[in-house]
C-alpha cells in the first residue's frame, strides 16, 4: 500500500470537501472510470410484475393517533363510559402507564358523520379530510405486537422492532432505483414537537448500500448542510480536492470492491447536481396562489400555549406537504413526512384537535392536487403512526385527572389512497369499543406486503443477501391484503 492509500481519508473528506462546488462532478467521475462498475452484483433489477404505483408519499404520525376518536366510532364506548373491563381481558395486557387495577373505561367527545359516496364516517376534526373519502381505503383492523414507541416505529418503518434493517422507503429504493437524475430517491422530511425516537434510523438503509438511505431535507435555507462551497473556497481549489477525493475512491474501490466506496461515489455526483436542483425545488414563488392558499402554506396560526411546536408549525407541515408533491413530479420516488407527536397521555381532546388543524387542510389539500394533476394513480399516500390509543382512560400515578388515552397496539387505523388502491372503503373491523379487531386482521408484515405488491414485488422474493441470510422486508411473514387493490 502506498502513502496515498494509507491516508486517514474520514480526516481527508471532514477537511476538504465541505461542499461540492459548480464543478461537473458527473463528468469527471465517468472521466476516471469510477462508475462504470461501481454495482456490487446484488442489486435488484426491477419489479416482479406490473406495479400500480411508481411513488410514495408516507405520512408518519408520530406517537399513535387515537382510532376511535379519528376514524372508527364507538357508541358503545361512550355508554360503557366509566365502566372497568372484565378482568379476563387484562390478564396478559401490556400498558406502558396504565394502573390495571383502577382503569376505566373513557368514552369519546367527538361527532362523526357520514361522508361522500361511500358513507365513510369521519370525527369532526377532519373536516377537509371528509371530502377526500371517496379516494381512501380505511383499515380499521391494523394491529402489531410493539406497544412502545421506539419499538413500534421501527417495526413499522423497517419490519423490524431493532435497529439496523432497511426501512420501507430504501427496499423500495433498492428494488426499482431512482427517476431523479438530480435528487435523491428518498427523502425524509420531519415536522417536530419533539424529538423523534426512531431518529435517523427511521430513513436508514440498514446493512443495504448507504446509497439506498433517506436524505433529510430541512424546511429551511439549504436543505442539506455543505452542498456550497466554503467561504474562501475557489472552484479550481475544488477541483483539485476533488480530484483527490476521486483518485482515493478509486483506488480503494479497485481494492476492495466494496458497495459503500460505490456509494460515496454515487453520492458525490448527486450532491453536485443537486446544489442547482435542490434550491430549484424550495422555491415555491411558481405556485399560484391557490395552490398556497388550499395547502394553508401561509394560513393564519391559532395561539395556543403549550403545544409542541411553537410558531411555525402550522407552515412548516403545509409547506413540506406541498413539497412532497413537488419532489413527486421531479422523479423522488419516496418521501416520508414525520409528525411529531401524537402521544397524548393526557389532554387528548385538546391535543388531537391542535394536530388535526395542523394536518387535516395540507393533507387533504395534497391528495386534491395529485388527482387534479394526474398524479394520484401512481402515487401511493400512506397515512396512520406506529400503533393506537386504549379505549382506557390513562390513570397514571400522579395524575389527578384522567383526559388520555394509553399506547394500544392491538387495534388502530391506517389509511392508505392512490396507486392502485381501491378507495372508498372499509377494511376489517374492530369491537364494539375498538379494542380488538373483529375482522379481516391486517399485521404490519400485511401491510408491507401489500405496498410492495402495489409496487410490482412479491414480498418473498424481494430479498438482500446479509451475514449468510436472504432478508426481506417482511422478515418470514406476511400477506397481501387483496381487498386494497382496485
Amino acid at each position: 500500500m502506498n502513502d496515498l492509500e494509507q491516508m486517514n481519508r474520514r480526516r481527508f473528506f471532514s477537511t476538504s470537501s465541505g461542499g461540492l462546488g459548480t464543478l461537473a462532478l458527473a463528468s469527471l467521475l465517468r472521466r476516471d472510470g469510477l462508475l462504470a462498475d461501481e454495482s456490487d452484483g446484488r442489486h435488484s433489477q426491477g419489479p416482479h410484475f406490473a406495479p400500480k404505483a411508481k411513488n410514495c408519499i408516507y405520512f408518519f404520525m408520530e406517537g399513535g393517533p387515537s382510532h376511535m376518536d379519528l376514524f372508527d366510532p364507538k357508541p358503545k364506548l361512550n355508554e360503557l363510559d366509566g365502566q372497568p373491563l372484565p378482568d379476563s381481558m387484562l390478564e396478559s395486557v401490556k400498558f406502558a402507564f396504565i394502573q390495571k387495577e383502577s382503569a376505566r373505561l373513557m368514552g369519546c367527545p367527538r361527532t362523526f358523520q357520514k361522508y361522500g359516496q361511500c358513507g365513510m364516517d369521519l370525527s369532526d376534526l377532519l373536516p377537509h379530510l371528509s371530502t377526500c373519502v371517496d379516494d381512501i381505503a380505511f383499515i380499521r383492523s391494523m394491529h402489531t405486537d410493539q406497544f412502545n414507541h421506539l419499538p413500534g416505529q421501527l417495526k413499522m418503518l423497517t419490519g423490524s422492532a431493532f435497529r439496523g434493517l432497511p426501512t420501507l422507503g430504501s427496499w423500495l429504493n433498492y428494488g426499482l432505483g431512482s427517476e431523479s437524475q438530480n435528487l435523491p430517491a428518498y427523502v425524509a422530511m420531519v415536522t417536530l414537537g419533539r424529538g423523534l425516537p426512531g431518529g435517523a434510523a427511521s430513513w436508514s438503509s440498514g446493512f443495504l448500500p448507504s446509497s439506498y438511505s433517506g436524505s433529510l431535507f430541512r424546511n429551511q435555507g439549504s436543505p442539506i448542510l455543505n452542498l456550497a462551497n466554503p467561504p474562501g473556497v475557489t472552484d479550481a481549489i475544488q477541483e483539485r480536492s476533488l480530484s483527490t477525493v476521486n483518485q482515493l475512491n478509486r483506488m480503494r474501490y479497485e481494492r476492495l470492491g466494496h458497495p459503500e466506496v460505490a456509494s460515496r461515489i454515487k453520492a458525490y455526483e448527486l450532491a453536485f447536481r443537486m446544489q442547482s436542483s435542490a434550491p430549484e425545488l424550495l422555491d415555491l414563488s411558481g405556485e399560484s396562489k391557490a395552490t398556497l392558499d388550499a395547502y394553508g402554506v401561509n394560513r393564519e396560526e391559532l395561539s395556543e400555549s403549550g403545544k409542541p411546536g411553537g410558531p411555525g408549525f402550522y407552515g412548516s407541515f403545509a409547506r413540506n406537504c406541498l413539497l412532497a408533491r413537488r419532489m413527486i413530479e421531479r422523479g423522488v420516488r419516496f418521501v416520508n413526512l414525520f409528525f411529531s407527536t401524537w402521544d397524548h397521555h393526557s389532554y387528548l381532546d385538546r391535543g388531537l384537535a391542535y394536530n388535526s388543524r395542523v394536518s387535516d387542510q395540507p393533507v387533504a389539500a395534497l391528495l386534491k392536487d395529485l388527482k387534479a394533476r394526474g398524479l394520484l394513480d401512481d402515487t401511493l399516500v400512506v397515512w396512520g403512526g406506529e400503533f393506537g390509543r386504549t379505549p382506557l382512560g390513562e390513570n397514571r400515578v400522579n395524575f389527578k385527572t384522567i383526559t388520555g388515552r394509553d399506547h394500544h397496539p392491538y387495534a388502530f387505523t391506517k389509511w392508505m389512497a392512490g396507486g392502485g388502491v381501491k378507495g372508498g372503503q372499509i377494511i376489517g373491523e374492530t369491537d364494539e369499543i375498538g379494542w380488538g379487531v373483529a375482522k379481516d386482521p391486517v399485521h404490519v408484515h400485511d401491510l408491507h406486503a401489500t405496498i410492495l405488491h402495489l409496487f410490482g414485488f412479491d414480498h418473498e422474493r424481494l430479498t438482500y443477501r446479509f451475514q449468510g441470510r436472504d432478508f426481506r422486508l417482511t422478515d418470514v411473514h406476511g400477506h397481501v391484503v387483496g381487498d386494497v387493490l382496485a
